[in-house]
């Protein structure tokens, strides 16, 4: 349990110094944000498929998982609306909620300090088909146009851009000159804080307000997901570490970006503001949860792999 505690409390203290600082300071986050998503997370991506020892099966599985788990979510969530009758905006707002996970400020930082560079490097093949679908398909599905606006958008993000640089660099074995490379990493690295503190102060802005849509987001952001990944991830025959990343990062809450989308593209910015803030809290209760059941279900797995070894050897 300490080591569960450890992994999740140094994302805490950051984020309370991003909500302090969001209090007692005067901080332009438009500008903070544009930092992180226009120099230091296209830096991370970078650096992070430079040096990946990923295969191209584990990066594709990872993704793949990725999308069936969104598509999964967001039928969940259309049968859903219609059942309870739910208006445009509810729905979309819901949608917005259940399927878009913050993986960069948050999803980022936890599988670093949680499952260290191992499990950071898959964390960010998770966060390349999160950030598409954030960036790309949901203004689309938000708006009511075609998905093909929506990839027009994501091309014009650097992130996509530096996902095509990682790629070529690992390929090609493209070494920086000048150790460049170490600069590109230091960048890289500046973005988790930074992220973080960029969260907290976000949150800093928003008042705790719980009603039973805010819960049943909450409730699809949190248990749904993860229990819909580990089933996914479990039909994909993905083991260890990217079962974890896999299941982790489906635990994430809302995007705090989801605000800005909706308040642009359509929906309830009010009801996503709340629900960002509710799933944010909460997942300090599930994250160490599901990281708790991850060790216990792959201990047993190991444990019964190792009877049958035995077993085999007598």
């Amino acid at each position: 349990m300490l080591a569960i505690l450890s992994a999740i409390v140094p994302v805490g203290f950051i984020i309370l110094i991003g909500v302090i600082a969001g209090k007692i300071l005067t901080v332009e986050v438009h500008s903070l944000s544009q930092i992180t998503v226009y120099i230091l997370a296209p830096a991370l991506v970078i650096d992070g498929l430079y040096r990946t020892t990923l295969s191209a099966s584990n990066i594709g599985l990872i993704l793949l998982g990725f999308a069936l788990i969104s598509l999964v979510m967001a039928i969940v969530v259309e049968i859903m609306a219609y059942c309870l009758s739910l208006d445009d905006d509810t729905r979309k707002s819901l949608m917005a909620a259940a399927v878009m996970p913050n993986n960069g400020n948050m999803g980022l930082p936890v599988a670093s300090f949680a499952l260290g560079a191992a499990g950071l490097e898959r964390a960010i093949i998770y966060m390349i088909g999160s950030s598409i679908l954030l960036f790309g398909i949901s203004p689309a599905y938000l708006r009511g146009k075609s998905f093909l606006s929506g990839f027009r958008l994501v091309f014009r993000l650097p992130l996509i851009w530096s996902i095509f640089i990682g790629i070529s660099f690992q390929t090609f074995s493209f070494h920086l000159p000048l150790q460049l490379d170490k600069s590109v990493s230091y960048l890289g690295e500046a973005a988790i804080p930074l992220a973080l503190i960029i969260l907290g102060i976000q949150l800093s802005q928003q008042k705790l307000a719980i009603g039973k849509l805010e819960l049943l987001g909450a409730g699809l952001r949190l248990l749904v997901a993860p229990l819909l990944a580990f089933a996914i991830g479990n039909s994909l025959g993905l083991t260890g570490m990217d079962l974890k990343i896999l299941i982790l990062q489906s635990a994430m809450p809302t995007a705090v970006n989801t605000v800005i989308l909706v308040t642009e593209f359509g929906g309830s910015a009010a009801l996503m503001a709340r629900t960002v803030v509710v799933t944010t809290l909460a997942s300090f209760l599930t994250i160490p949860f599901f990281l708790w059941l991850l060790k216990v279900y792959l201990t047993s797995v190991r444990d019964k792999g190792g009877k049958k070894r035995r077993g085999l050897v007598s």
